[in-house]
């Protein structure tokens, strides 16, 4: 009897952990609920992404009822070439090689009996449902942003309400179904002194061809953002399916940092706060003093991610103050890496000192763990604002580079300390669990967001069928 028929899905991330991570998520859960993923990005940081995460890249890999299987292509540069560090100009070739690249892999896959059924980009790769219009494959976008950010560059390339200019700089900003948000609490790129205004038109960019995918997949979930996501579902197809990571297809055996979690636990429950800035934000040296003395002051006990400065950028490591480490003793503990996923959900950690990533925002939520906000630039700046003040699982450090100074000491541990102790700290940690039991809800069978997996899964599994006879896909040609 032969094999049940996979239909086979195509993923292309942007070479990035915040792009490739939430992608990878949703290509796992796609593969066990029975389908053939295949990922692909750029080779260099495929390679870096198998070598640290101790994947096994040269065949596929068993999930649930399907496979994942990586493809990497070669974006004709080499993997130390500097002008990767000029963003312009790495997405100007990105596109220009990862066209034809990608498209020879489709085709390959057709002659061999494995024909893509859709193609799924990140937002950074606009030119993902080009490509597949032109290939005649549906396609759909994983936006890995909140959906709050996603109608706030919506209503911007539409005009349709006011945006700060540069004669109106800070005026503030009404959306539908949204709290007002100042001009620095806006996704940082849309403002016009903004000094990333690469990235407002790449992003843009995907809001010029929304009406390609069929489908706009979000990391984030229905309870979450409830009057947002109704609003935004009247002009684009939106189907919420996150939190990525909560689903238990997410769990791996790496054991990888292992170190911070046998740290963590020696210490008791709720006394630990993790401080880390994700992947790109990389603070000024006076900041991290700052920080250091505001930790001695406050006597808390910490986990701090202190990662190296990323290459292109020409900067040095961060050192701490002299007689610091010596001072902290065993009630700190200093690492280039963690496994987030497992600290937030360790009963030691308290609070989560972050800069407001989406993936760090949505994280923190689902393991119920409450968060300093230390937003610097892009979509981080809004995240704080719906930590606070909406979601309210958050006390505010800072409000991003807008601000443009050091935030002293002094201001530093008294956040700290608001956030972990007395009647604020029990009351974030009270509605940060409250967050917790929802965004597991959400991914439960029959839950919000499982359910609009299976709805999509449904629709590439009828249109596959209809166009590209994936009876032909069997585990035998693999």
């Amino acid at each position: 009897m032969r094999p049940e028929p996979l239909v086979h899905v195509f993923l292309v991330s942007f070479p990035g952990q915040g792009h490739v991570n939430p992608l990878l998520r949703l290509g796992k859960h796609l593969a066990s609920k029975g389908l053939l993923v295949t990922l692909s990005t750029p080779r260099f940081f495929g390679e870096q992404m198998a070598k640290s995460d101790n994947l096994d890249t040269d065949k596929p890999i068993p999930v649930g009822d399907g496979f994942v299987r990586f493809e990497f292509f070669h974006d004709g540069w080499e993997n130390d070439d500097p002008r990767r560090g000029i963003f312009d100009q790495y997405m100007h070739q990105l596109e220009l090689v990862g066209k034809q690249e990608v498209t020879a892999m489709v085709k390959k896959h057709a002659e061999q009996n494995r024909p893509v059924a859709c193609l799924i980009n990140n937002s950074f790769i606009t030119w993902g449902s080009d490509l597949a219009e032109s290939l005649g494959i549906p396609s759909a976008v994983l936006w890995v942003q909140s959906c709050a950010c996603f109608a706030a560059y919506y209503h911007y390339h539409h005009g349709s309400v006011p945006f700060p200019s540069e004669s109106e700089p800070e005026i503030d900003v009404q959306l539908p179904s949204m709290p007002v948000l100042k001009h620095h609490e806006l996704p940082s790129c849309l403002h016009p002194s903004t000094v990333h205004s690469f990235l407002r038109t790449l992003i843009l960019g995907q809001f010029k061809k929304l009406g390609k995918p069929f489908c706009v997949l979000m990391d984030t979930f229905e309870e979450l953002e409830p009057e947002i996501i109704e609003h935004m579902s009247k002009f684009c197809p939106i189907k919420t399916v996150g939190p990525l990571f909560k689903y238990p297809d997410q769990v791996t055996i790496d054991t990888k940092g292992e170190d911070c979690i046998e740290w963590l636990d020696s210490k008791p429950a709720s006394s630990v706060l993790y401080i880390s800035f994700g992947t790109v934000v990389y603070l000024k040296q006076e900041q991290v003093d700052e920080l250091a003395h505001a930790l001695l002051a406050a006597g808390i006990s910490f986990l701090w991610v202190m990662k190296p400065a990323p290459k292109w950028s020409g900067l040095g490591l961060h050192t701490l103050p002299r007689g610091f480490v010596e001072k902290v003793g065993e009630n700190g503990k200093i690492v280039q890496w963690s496994p987030q996923e497992k600290v937030l959900t360790h009963p030691s950690v308290s609070c989560f000192v972050s800069h407001c990533g989406w993936n760090s925002t949505i994280e923190a939520l689902s393991c119920g763990v409450p968060v300093v906000a230390f937003p610097q630039w892009g979509d981080q700046v809004t995240n704080a604002v719906y930590l606070v003040d909406v979601f309210k699982t958050g006390v505010r450090l800072c409000c991003g580079e807008a601000e443009n100074r050091v935030i002293p000491k002094e201001e530093v541990e008294k956040c700290f300390r608001e956030a972990t102790m007395g009647p604020k700290a029990s009351e974030l940690k009270s509605n940060a669990l409250k967050w917790k039991a929802a965004a597991e809800a959400a991914v439960v069978d029959g839950g919000s967001s499982d359910t609009n997996i299976q709805a999509f899964i449904d629709v590439v599994k009828r249109r596959g069928t209809t166009t590209n006879h994936p009876d032909l896909i069997d585990s035998s040609n693999l």
